[in-house]
């Protein structure tokens, strides 16, 4: 039984079938079926790795899809209960943990990973000793290269009750580097002149910064760490960070932050605002902490560019032309919009998730004759941080250049929670 279950791969289970109940509870299975097996897959992925974690109806839910996969790929064999319950050691999906970046075998601390991305906060905790017991993605791309570097896919769409009850109770720091959104705050004004207090369900429904907020409130971990853009201070004339800030006091949390840029790790200017809060209760805001220094390194582009790229890489005379043609006609105008040639002892513009169209905003200069060019996949992964060993090729360019540009820094991110964690843990 072993050798046929060790021949079960958990990489094809999410393309091969789709697992559904109709109203009268009878299993229907769909090769390439209607609908996603995405969330059950997050289910049982979370339960291989995290099972000490999850709450007991992730566990009954976990051994049933496993139960019924089972039983729908090998119908003469008889699913017991130890195979579900010890699935690992039964020889079931002995490839799940051969990734390139697993958890910490003796973790320091817990974390959950929000709006995860293609993993940057995950590496820059696991690499501070921390494990992480959930995580949650709503791109499925980006979905498809966090489970090929950490062995676990990550659930869905945080803002639904649906994927919030399977966040374990207790944690130690919640990550996530949210998307921006504006906050109405006619609403807030207009309870504050009529003498009413407002709750932060009240200054941010309606916001991705209300479901942190609200696991915030309902988890209590001993600290968090968010990272957002630069102009989120300023934003509304800075009436969306105070109501960020006032919200976390509200819940009781310290907060630290900080603008800091990327070009201090990486060759490439990226300004971010790192987010650092604990728990008064815990805490009583007495907690030392003190954002990383740096010393302003000298970092080249030319440090992360592959000395044989692909030629497929190197810009067409009609685009390479039209990128000219329009810079120049803003130039006229006295604008500054125009595309990057980047100097390769200095450092790039801001990498985009838009860099996928033309790649015009970071273009590498080549030899005499030749069309400058964008960067690969890899370089942009390298301009980000991440190690070679990185897994970027399970999706396509496009879709990893968008994860590139999306991502954090994974250096600045390291350094900073770094810091967090010593803090944390010496509090």
């Amino acid at each position: 039984m072993n050798t046929t279950l060790s021949n079960i791969h958990l990489s094809d289970f999410p393309e091969k079938i789709s697992i559904t109940e109709t109203s009268g509870g009878k299993v229907q299975i769909y090769m390439y079926g209607p609908k996603s097996y995405d969330n059950q897959l997050a289910v049982i992925t979370h339960y291989l790795h995290n099972r000490e974690f999850a709450k007991g109806f992730s566990i009954e839910l976990a051994q049933k899809y496993l139960k019924e996969y089972l039983e729908y790929k090998f119908p003469k064999m008889e699913v017991t209960r130890n195979i579900l319950c010890e699935p690992l050691q039964a020889g079931l999906f002995n490839d799940f943990f051969q990734i390139p970046f697993p958890d910490p075998e003796d973790y320091k601390f817990t974390f959950i990973d929000l709006f995860a991305g293609m993993g940057g906060f995950r590496l820059a905790m696991q690499a501070q000793g921390g494990k992480c017991i959930f995580s949650s993605e709503w791109n499925p791309f980006a979905q498809k290269t966090y489970m090929a570097n950490f062995g676990e896919m990550p659930f869905g769409d945080i803002t639904k009750e649906e994927i919030k009850k399977y966040i374990p109770d207790h944690f130690d720091v919640l990550c996530a580097g949210f998307p921006c959104q504006p906050f109405s705050i006619a609403g807030v004004s207009k309870k504050k002149s009529l003498g009413r207090e407002t709750g932060f369900r009240d200054k941010t429904q309606g916001t991705l910064f209300f479901d942190v907020a609200e696991i915030l409130s309902r988890h209590r971990p001993k600290a968090f760490y968010l990272e957002n853009v630069k102009n989120l201070v300023s934003h509304d004339k800075g009436n969306t960070f105070k109501v960020i800030q006032a919200t976390l006091e509200e819940l009781e949390y310290s907060i630290h932050y900080k603008v800091m840029d990327g070009k201090d790790y990486v060759p490439q200017h990226r300004e971010r605002i790192m987010i650092v809060g604990f728990d008064k209760r815990r805490y009583q805001g007495q907690e030392k902490f003190e954002f990383p220094m740096t010393n302003n390194p000298t970092r080249k582009i030319r440090e992360i560019l592959d000395s044989n790229p692909d030629p497929k890489y190197t810009l067409s005379d009609k685009l390479w032309n039209y990128l000219q043609d329009y810079a120049e006609k803003h130039r006229a105008k006295g604008n500054g919009f125009g595309f990057g040639l980047v100097d390769l002892d200095g450092i790039s513009r801001t990498l985009s998730a838009r860099y996928y169209k033309d790649g015009s905003e970071i273009l590498i200069p080549q030899r005499k004759g030749m069309n400058p060019r964008r960067l690969t996949p890899r370089e942009c992964a390298r301009l980000m941080g991440y190690p070679d060993e990185y897994i970027i090729n399970k999706v396509s360019d496009v879709q990893a250049y968008r994860q590139c540009g999306n991502s954090v820094v994974v250096p600045l991110i390291t350094a900073v929670s770094e810091q967090l964690v010593k803090t944390m843990l010496k509090g």
